[in-house]
């Protein structure tokens, strides 16, 4: 299955693939019906694409395995650096701290955090598109990134990681098994709305943008 990519350069000597937007219900659909995904999904509205949510790590890398078992580009997660800086033009400014102090930063951060997030899920394209055609960064799905964090810096391998970043409108961290942000994870900021995924690669595909 064709997944529809946009072709980034990160710095001078970094070039990704992309894919355009999140992984869609219709996508994952098709993953579940070859019996590659675990996991059904039903969008809310039958006439538009949604992405897919509701979705661990362990359902991302289902879908990467079900990738990446037919011939052509090599699939994986952003890395957190590379989702940053994919997002970086349609990332709101992060506020300066009204507190310095150290021991007012907790104060600090609550005193600057939006009033809210919009947790109405949102139809694919719904949101900002970055000059190079990447959708929906900004939006309130938040996305796997293949960084662990578990307190070791020693210890980042995914195979052994208890948890990794999510990127969105703030950094959040999550338990590899969560899908649903309300019953598990933690962040910087207000509880993330949905958890979904993009794709990136090394490798051109034939269908590459």
């Amino acid at each position: 299955m064709p997944i529809d990519l946009v072709p980034v350069r990160l710095g001078a000597d970094q070039a990704l693939y992309v894919s355009r937007t999140e992984i869609t219900v219709k996508e994952w659909s098709v993953c579940h019906a070859e019996g590659g995904c675990t996991l059904e999904l039903r969008a809310p509205d039958d006439e538009q694409d949604y992405p897919a949510t509701g979705i661990s790590y362990v359902d991302a890398q289902e879908f990467i395995a079900w990738m990446n078992s037919k011939p052509g580009a090599r699939y994986r997660l952003p890395t957190k650096a590379e989702w940053y800086a994919l997002a970086d033009e349609v990332l709101p400014e992060t506020p300066d701290p009204i507190f310095t102090a150290p021991e007012l930063r907790w104060a600090s951060a609550y005193l600057v955090e939006a009033p809210g997030v919009d947790r109405a899920l949102h139809p694919t394209g719904d949101f900002s598109t970055t000059s190079a055609g990447l959708r929906d960064l900004d939006g309130n799905v938040w996305e796997w990134t293949q960084d662990c964090y578990d307190g070791d810096s020693a210890r980042t391998s995914p195979a052994n990681c208890p948890a990794f970043i999510m990127g969105g409108l703030h950094e959040a961290v999550m338990h590899y098994l969560v899908r649903d942000p309300a019953n598990g994870g933690c962040a910087s900021g207000l509880p993330p709305a949905h958890l979904g995924f993009r794709l990136v690669t090394e490798t051109a595909p034939e269908w590459a943008a």
